[in-house]
């Protein structure tokens, strides 16, 4: 009789935590329409959307779009200034700019969002099993992230490639572990609030392990804050991977990226001044959209904001 009245309450608690998580999907799905319909309303968030969709389109068209080849040099045509025929000019190979600026929107986009996946992928990692688990780990990860976190983020970085090396995949490495405390911190913080609540004492009582609770209840609540300190810090590493070759410890010639031609063009400020200039400003624009749709991402998830 205690066993059948056992597995009677267990398959009772089954069932109020089965029916708990479909109202949590549900309470997920109707949240992520509010954040929509908030973000829509926000200027600087379609502000930045816009101006975002346009790189990545440029980005994901530019064979298409770009009139000449990037990397095809000619001697009679450099230091042309803009014109119908190259609307961004020539740089001192006679290489049209225009072509090079589009291209390196694909080269700059990449190493920003695959910088900004590794550390968001290590960090929360990182943060949800310390952050869980407490006690030794959580002291022994804690003290790793302080040691990371007493560099500041491109001194870390200049550390890294100098081990590694010069190029863009070794940027995005530096960048993404860089980069890792600062979620993992985010994501320990959440973690430590949510694994106290009564969902994920159901969780357990109904038998679920720990890989399970950690994944499908307490990984699905700390996504925001994620998503939108991952959408400013895009933009952060973009500016940072450019800079980085700027230097000449990224992009190594003849690649179309934005650092390295504002690094080329420097020599030539004052005369050809659109050799650098048009890098610059794919920059600005580039950095600005994410900031924007970081601003409206932030202000569509906070709870206190009116609908």
């Amino acid at each position: 009789m205690e066993t059948t009245s056992g597995q009677s309450t267990r398959r009772t608690v089954q069932r109020d935590d089965a029916s708990a998580l479909e109202q949590n999907g549900n309470t997920h799905r109707s949240h992520t329409s509010i954040v929509i319909r908030r973000l829509s309303r926000s200027p600087q968030g379609l502000v930045g959307a816009v101006i975002l969709g346009l790189l990545v389109l440029m980005a994901l068209a530019a064979p298409l779009i770009a009139p000449y080849d990037p990397l095809e040099m000619s001697i009679v045509d450099q230091f042309k200034a803009p014109s119908t025929e190259n609307f961004f000019g020539t740089d001192e190979f006679g290489r049209d700019v225009f072509s090079r600026v589009i291209h390196g929107a694909r080269i700059s986009l990449r190493v920003g969002l695959m910088a900004t996946l590794i550390a968001v992928g290590g960090g929360t990692v990182l943060g949800l099993v310390s952050g869980y688990f407490g006690r030794w780990i959580d002291s022994a990860g804690q003290k790793v992230m302080d040691t990371l976190l007493a560099f500041p983020g491109l001194l870390l970085a200049l550390a890294i490639i100098a081990v590694l090396g010069p190029g863009l995949r070794n940027v995005l490495i530096a960048l993404g572990i860089g980069g890792m405390p600062y979620y993992a911190r985010l994501v320990r913080g959440q973690v430590l609030s949510i694994k106290e609540r009564e969902f994920i004492e159901a969780a357990r009582v109904a038998g679920a392990r720990h890989p399970r609770i950690m994944i499908r209840h307490i990984l699905p609540n700390t996504v925001s804050p994620l998503i939108v300190v991952g959408s400013l810090d895009l933009g952060w590493n973009i500016l940072a991977a450019a800079s980085l070759s700027f230097i000449g410890l990224g992009a190594q010639p003849p690649t179309p990226e934005w650092g390295f031609m504002l690094s080329g063009g420097r020599d030539f400020m004052r005369d050809q001044w659109w050799i650098s200039t048009f890098p610059g400003i794919a920059i600005v624009l580039a950095v600005l959209s994410f900031n924007l749709l970081g601003d409206g991402l932030r202000d569509a998830f906070d709870p206190q904001s009116r609908d």
